[in-house]
């Protein structure tokens, strides 16, 4: 498979994964604004799993413009990581579903820390292909938020328990953090 064919079977999964999110939601039963009340935990829930997912759509982006060579390792951690993405929509309807419950939103911080880290496996097997002095090694450096965030969503995960809204609170954090693009890799293309 090529690193184009890659892309393109990515960019489709997750098409299909916002998709499948959206066709979750339901408009209100009525016409009010107290109407619309009933369903915005589940807009909201798909508002921030739609900006976790983009967030993934676009590193992977920058992640695969600067790549220049895949193996089978990279084919298999991008289909780890797909997979955890595909796991969005169910957590985004449980959690949208049992607002302010603590499981729902233990398993959508689980979800979201096992897609971190199957990225972090997929950036790491790229960067063992491309070699430490690429323009990918480079731009990533230390990579302190990509290291940073898989903590946070652990942190998240028993927090839940405490109160759901707090570990909501680190989760939109972490999307906060992310949301602002990382112009790393974008600016070392630019010099090549």
């Amino acid at each position: 498979m090529t690193k184009g064919r890659l892309e393109a079977f990515s960019d489709g999964v997750i098409a299909i994964i916002i998709t499948i999110m959206v066709l979750e939601l339901h408009p209100p039963p009525g016409a009010t604004f107290a109407e619309l009340g009933l369903v915005l935990p589940d807009l909201l829930a798909y508002v921030v799993s739609f900006t976790i997912v983009g967030i993934y759509w676009n590193n992977h982006h920058h992640l695969f413009a600067a790549t220049h060579r895949i193996d089978g390792s990279v084919m298999w951690a991008n289909l780890h990581l797909l997979f955890w993405l595909s796991l969005m929509p169910f957590a985004t309807g449980w959690v949208g579903d049992h607002t302010g419950e603590s499981t729902p939103m233990a398993i959508y911080a689980l979800v979201l820390l096992l897609a971190g880290i199957a990225y972090y496996i997929l950036q790491s097997r790229i960067l063992r292909l491309e070699g430490p002095d690429s323009v990918l090694a480079t731009a990533v450096g230390r990579d302190r938020k990509g290291k940073l965030s898989p903590w946070v969503y652990a942190v998240a995960i028993p927090l839940a328990y405490v109160s759901p809204w707090i570990s909501a609170a680190l989760i939109v954090l972490v999307a906060i953090v992310w949301l602002i693009p990382d112009s790393r890799i974008e600016r070392r293309l630019g010099k090549d």
